[in-house]
């Protein structure tokens, strides 16, 4: 069964104004336009735009009616407490501005989070919980634009040395010498390694009584436009920091993101986010698949709540490089990026006007999203027609996704 579905884009502060409207060719809104949620969360639910099923929302009808819906093996693996529920999210993200620098965490880590603070009595949407439900939230991100920025991870220690040393040159040849900001992170990451020095920023840039960390995020703000740092092989990582300062000035993730990878993906390109990486989207349009959850511990970037006790427990602090996943090519016209996760995997289905039509079988529930123009989409009993941006539920009974006209489409499903 092919379901179609729609949601109005949320207006958080970062969202582009024209890149969601324009994916979808539709008049912008003259609003930010940050994210389309494509799915059952109970923050954002689509609504069925159909006449069957008899149901305003896919939240509803999932709840009503789960094996119809999700598929009887779906229903079972991913109920939470005996409720069946979609494990996925689609999102269409479109970033204008940074967002927050953000993890999120294990799914043994989210179910001892929220059963403490369930027990403390603490209200599921109060400002300071941290977590709001029992689930992990690993995800993947893809480029839609020709290209989009982010930062992702700890960048390797040569690296961060790299970084260190361009700020002390940076600083040497300025005309107002300040060596000791510079050293105070160089001390503290010898010392204490990466997650010494990121709680530190974090503990003394948030209410902390010495005023280091203050003057450091300063001193690195003014040494970032400098042509010495600009000659350097991060000058990408330096241009960053200028463009958070103007967006958060004095908050410590300025500096913090120094310590991560600068990645610029072009249109295609993905990364896959797991338990524990510190990331933070800088800007572009992208197709953003995750586990459907609403746990983020925040750290820095953002007037909200950060606990840095409990961001320090779930960050991953292991050096690495960018964490990009290429897709696999798994069949004509078909490309699939698989992450290490039972929730989702996201195929990229492309036909053109001869050869075989590209398609993916279902073991269980998908969502479909039209990219460029119209798409014709058939299933084992059923059939869809989309036109550019718009999107399908599809329930696991049509066992296939099959593009039958020229086009692109997504399409989610469990992995």
């Amino acid at each position: 069964m092919f379901v179609r579905i729609d949601n109005e884009p949320r207006d958080y502060a970062w969202g582009d104004r024209e890149l969601i409207a324009g994916f979808r060719g539709r008049e912008a809104s003259g609003a930010p336009e940050a994210e389309l949620w494509l799915g059952a969360h109970p923050g954002s639910p689509s609504r069925i735009l159909d006449a069957e099923p008899p149901f305003d929302e896919l939240a509803s009808w999932i709840a009503a009616e789960p094996e119809r819906a999700l598929g009887a093996e779906v229903s079972v693996r991913f109920a939470d407490e005996g409720m069946p529920r979609l494990p996925f999210l689609l999102k269409l993200l479109a970033a204008g501005g940074p967002l927050s620098l953000q993890a999120h965490p294990t799914t043994e880590r989210a179910r001892l989070g929220f059963a403490k603070e369930e027990s403390a009595g603490l209200p599921v949407d109060a400002y300071d919980r941290n977590y709001r439900d029992r689930f992990h939230k690993p995800e993947l991100v893809v480029a839609l634009s020709e290209t989009f920025d982010a930062l992702s991870g700890f960048r390797p220690l040569e690296e961060v040395a790299g970084v260190v040393e361009a700020l002390r040159a940076a600083d040497a040849a300025s005309a107002d010498p300040q060596p000791g900001a510079i050293e105070l992170l160089a001390a503290r990451l010898d010392a204490e390694g990466l997650e010494g020095a990121v709680e530190w920023l974090l503990t003394d840039g948030r209410g902390g009584d010495t005023g280091e960390s203050a003057w450091l995020v300063e001193r690195v703000v003014a040494l970032a436009g400098a042509d010495v740092a600009l000659a350097s092989p991060y000058a990408a990582s330096f241009r960053t920091v200028t463009a958070l300062a103007e967006a958060y000035p004095g908050d410590p993730g300025i500096v913090i993101s120094l310590l991560l990878n600068r990645v610029r993906l072009a249109r295609g390109e993905s990364l896959f986010l797991a338990a524990g990486n510190i990331h933070a989207y800088l800007g572009g349009l992208g197709i953003e698949l995750m586990a459907a959850s609403d746990n983020v511990l925040r750290g820095g970037l953002t007037p909200k709540h950060i606990d840095v006790a409990e961001l320090v427990e779930v960050l991953d602090f292991t050096p690495m490089p960018p964490p990009r996943l290429a897709p696999e090519l798994t069949a004509p016209g078909v490309r699939s990026f698989r992450p290490p996760v039972p929730d989702f995997v996201l195929h990229r289905l492309e036909a053109g006007d001869e050869g075989p039509r590209p398609e993916v079988a279902l073991d269980g529930p998908a969502i479909v999203l039209a990219e460029g123009g119209a798409a014709q989409i058939t299933g084992e009993q059923g059939s869809v027609e989309l036109a550019r941006g718009d999107a399908a539920f599809v329930t696991p009974d049509e066992g296939v996704v099959r593009l039958e006209r020229p086009g692109v489409v997504w399409v989610a499903t469990t992995g």
